[in-house]
């Protein structure tokens, strides 16, 4: 291993970023050359097809490459995007893509070897890793030793026998500690596709050299990709068959909601195709009082147009952040949804998650044995971080001053890296 770098891995749901950090100075972001230009995030998706040319092999394309790839054909890509969120999944052991079974350790060690590939040289072989990890990783029964235990296997594979593990907050505050000019609390808000992870660390000098201390932390498994399945669940989903009915011997049945639960969700959505549901559903087109809105639901998984409403998704939230209304609009194939929404109506659709969020965040001060007060400097990152709800969480609690964002999807991997050059690394890193 070359002691002279620190290597750091943010593998987000939706982006993954890897940094560099020499003895001193600021780490250095990894840009990699994409089709449309140079990235530093790196998509968290993978794309599957037979190539024309030799149907009976299987092509494998990761990060930019898997969109234009899906882009060019979405009927015959299998795509998949915020599969990080089954990692801590117990029920979700594998699934069949084009004939053969992958578990989420397959996926992640698939997506980690063409984002090598396509790096080229720019990732000297180094045997440590400092990975970035969510407080509380995403699902409803979350198993927190299950998901290390299968990135430590993805890891392995590309050849990394010391890999450490840190809270992707932390690695946030270390790279907003660059900017202290003096002492400092700082409370770390990092919002992401799948979870809200918070952490509290204090910041001092000694003999000229930042020292860091963990005071607390807290996380909860929703975040980004929440916010979409309600804008999905109220907007998309009734057009599609959700609250209609059908007809089974004499009688009149709703449509089951498990349907629309798992559709609305990026990572289900994935794999609605190749599922048991996918069967039933065909099914209910005879048999629906509305066969229109089902037809329109078969249609959307068929054509595999979930990228396309995650486009449409995606936008509507941006638009929200920076405006007071905005129109939805889903396009694709024969299916046209559009709907004038306020930013009002989102965030009374989004309630729930922010309600969790506000508690996390009493969860970390509490932890951290420190009030509001105490608190010197927040530092928010995330590409959630950006949704106006969010923020209001803090103008709450903090005064606007102490308030900072910024680096949204590079803060966390550049703080990694900066971990990795500690020399208590213990005191910031785990160990499977």
């Amino acid at each position: 291993m070359s002691s002279d770098l620190s290597f750091g891995v943010d593998f987000g749901t939706t982006n993954t970023v890897v940094a560099l950090a020499g003895t001193s100075g600021p780490a250095a972001v990894l840009e990699i050359a994409a089709p449309a230009g140079t990235v530093t995030a790196f998509r968290s998706a993978l794309g599957f097809q037979h190539p024309p040319e030799k149907p009976s092999e299987r092509l494998v394309t990761a990060g930019p490459w898997a969109l234009e790839s899906y882009a060019e054909d979405p009927h015959d890509v299998r795509f998949i995007q915020s599969f990080k969120t089954f990692a801590a999944s117990e029920s979700f052991s594998e699934t069949q893509i084009l004939g053969r079974r992958y578990r989420f350790e397959d996926l992640l060690s698939t997506f980690l070897v063409k984002l090598r590939e396509h790096a080229g040289g720019a990732l000297p072989p180094l045997e440590r890793i400092v990975v970035g990890r969510p407080v509380v990783f995403a699902g409803a029964s979350a198993r927190e030793d299950l998901a290390i235990e299968r990135y430590e296997t993805a890891f392995r594979r590309l050849g990394f026998s010391d890999i450490r593990y840190a809270y992707e907050p932390v690695g946030a505050a270390f790279f907003f500690a660059r900017e202290l000019k003096q002492d400092a609390t700082v409370l770390v808000g990092d919002f992401g596709g799948g979870t809200s992870d918070f952490s509290i660390v204090r910041f001092e000098r000694e003999a000229g050299e930042i020292r860091a201390h963990a005071l607390g932390r807290s996380g909860v498994g929703v975040a980004g990709d929440a916010f979409d399945y309600r804008i999905i669940d109220n907007l998309v989903s009734p057009a599609l068959g959700k609250g209609s009915s059908y007809e089974s011997f004499g009688k009149s049945l709703p449509v089951p909601n498990r349907y629309y639960a798992a559709f609305a969700r990026w990572d289900q959505l994935a794999l609605m195709r190749a599922s048991r549901d996918m069967r039933e559903i065909r099914n209910l087109q005879r048999e629906a009082v509305e066969p229109e809105k089902i037809d329109r639901f078969v249609e959307v998984l068929d054509d595999n147009l979930g990228y396309q409403l995650y486009r449409a998704v995606s936008a509507l939230k941006i638009a929200l952040s920076s405006q007071d209304a905005a129109k939805f609009c889903f396009e694709a194939g024969g299916i046209s949804i559009g709907r004038d929404v306020a930013r009002a109506e989102f965030e009374a659709w989004i309630s729930p998650e922010l309600n969790l969020m506000d508690q996390a965040i009493d969860a970390a001060l509490a932890d951290a044995e420190v009030g509001a007060e105490g608190i010197d400097r927040v530092f928010l990152t995330g590409g959630s971080s950006l949704t106006p709800a969010v923020r209001a969480l803090f103008h709450r609690r903090f005064p606007a001053e102490r308030i900072e964002t910024g680096a949204e999807l590079e803060s966390i991997a550049s703080g990694l890296a900066l971990i990795g050059r500690e020399r208590s690394l213990e005191r910031w890193t785990s160990q499977a």
